[in-house]
């Protein structure tokens, strides 16, 4: 097996490079060269999307590399307008320092901000470009763009043809941007920018605007944007987004999102998302071939992510509250996890009085909840051993139900044969 010693190779086989400017292969074979990628900040958390970017400057940290992660203070006032069929909402200044507050804590998560030789660097584009005055930025910029050379990229092009067109303010990002490449690489020596491919308008722009103010190269490359073999919009599920921030998206469902990958898209992910070894990745491909059934390319790909994302206590928590549903011990769940996991069982409630005024049999809940259609069935599955009480077996049709039996004072969990549950809440 050939060694990859370099990040262009390890980027390629894994399948992430849409296209780049040439002379990337050998700069980042020869060289150890500043990088950066930007992050916008028109919210206060990355999304599953950001992975792909930020995964891949993290790998080109691992190879020597010196990332970048500007955080986009001052172009998230404006909005980008690539990827878009609309115009974002603009933001103020202090909704955009909020969000990056936030967004900072999860960047953490992937680069290393202490490495001794490369440390990552996280930078606020708010820093130079809010101090721009806008007629010398007009002159010694804008100069070097022509209307025909931005109504040709696809960004602007795209807009342009719906309804409701594209404002100034959006057409004008693609010069901030530029811009942006121009400043780092006067204070930073940066002279790679990277993104998604729908950035490579933009990034291109940049690219020559350094050629024409500084008559030196730059580089740029971008990735493919993800799409899901079923024709689904990656990061997206029925209830939203796929978010990096636990308060947005628990570690949970966060979790069973890539848990839930489709055997023609579970590869890709791992090459994309995983930092494990092309042998690792070659034997759970042979896995999902053989045994597609057993699922472990997914298990490895929700285990190794979450991980990253969100530390090994929630991927334990995580893999623990996945195995609930397949009659796993619910001992030690929060009542938010339990909420989580049961989201689309059916549920009824249950006045707390009512424990002790009438005292409830299983048998009685058994048939309160529709789980069986009669008494007489209710025993029954009792006597055959298909009932469960908080995933723990019931044969005793008298057993009473008490208090001390709903899962953190608030839920019972009721479930005959292996996959019909129902859940009782316990209301005052």
């Amino acid at each position: 097996m050939k060694t990859i010693n370099n990040a262009f190779e390890e980027l390629q086989w894994r399948g992430m490079i849409y296209d780049s400017i040439a002379g990337v292969e050998h700069l980042l074979l020869k060289e150890k060269v500043t990088v950066y990628n930007g992050f916008d900040a028109t919210g206060d958390s990355l999304h599953v999307g950001h992975l792909v970017p930020l995964l891949a400057l993290a790998r080109l940290q691992r190879f020597g590399h010196h990332p970048i992660a500007l955080a986009g203070g001052g172009t998230s006032m404006v909005g980008d307008p690539s990827g878009r069929s609309d115009e974002r909402n603009l933001l103020t200044q202090d909704e955009v320092d909020f969000n990056l507050i936030s967004i900072k804590e999860q960047l953490s998560h992937f680069l290393d901000f202490k490495a001794k030789s490369n440390p990552a660097r996280l930078i606020n584009n708010a820093d130079w470009l809010l101090k721009l005055n806008l007629v010398s930025f007009l002159r010694d910029i804008g100069k070097h763009f022509t209307i025909n050379s931005m109504l040709a990229k696809d960004s602007v092009k795209t807009r342009l043809e719906r309804e409701d067109g594209l404002s100034f303010t959006e057409f004008s990002y693609m010069l901030m941007q530029s811009y942006d490449f121009l400043h780092l690489y006067r204070t930073q020596n940066c002279v790679l920018q990277t993104g998604g491919s729908d950035q490579w308008g933009n990034i291109t722009a940049g690219v020559e605007l350094i050629r024409r103010v500084l008559g030196k190269p730059a580089y740029g490359m971008v990735y493919h944007l993800l799409k899901k073999a079923d024709g689904g919009k990656f990061g997206k599920t029925a209830s939203g987004g796929v978010w990096l921030k636990p308060e947005m998206t628990s570690p949970y469902k966060f979790y069973q999102y890539w848990l839930n990958s489709d055997d023609r898209d579970v590869i890709n992910y791992l090459k994309y998302f995983t930092f494990l070894s092309k042998e690792e990745i070659d034997s759970l491909e042979e896995d999902v071939q053989r045994h597609p059934e057993k699922r472990e390319a997914q298990k490895k790909l929700a285990g190794e992510i979450t991980k990253i994302v969100h530390g090994e206590t929630a991927v334990a928590a995580a893999e623990q509250a996945a195995q609930v549903l397949f009659g796993g011990s619910i001992s030690g769940l929060k009542s938010s996890q339990i909420e989580e996991i049961f989201a689309d069982v059916p549920s009824t409630e249950l006045e707390g009085n009512r424990l002790s005024d009438e005292g409830k049999t299983i048998v009685d809940l058994l048939v309160d909840s529709n789980l069986v259609k009669s008494r007489g069935a209710a025993r029954r599955s009792l006597d055959e051993g298909g009932i469960y009480l908080n995933n723990e077996r019931v044969t005793e049709p008298e057993r009473k139900i008490i208090s001390g039996d709903f899962m953190n004072g608030k839920f019972l969990v009721l479930r005959k044969g292996k996959k019909n549950y129902h859940i009782i809440k316990l209301i005052n």
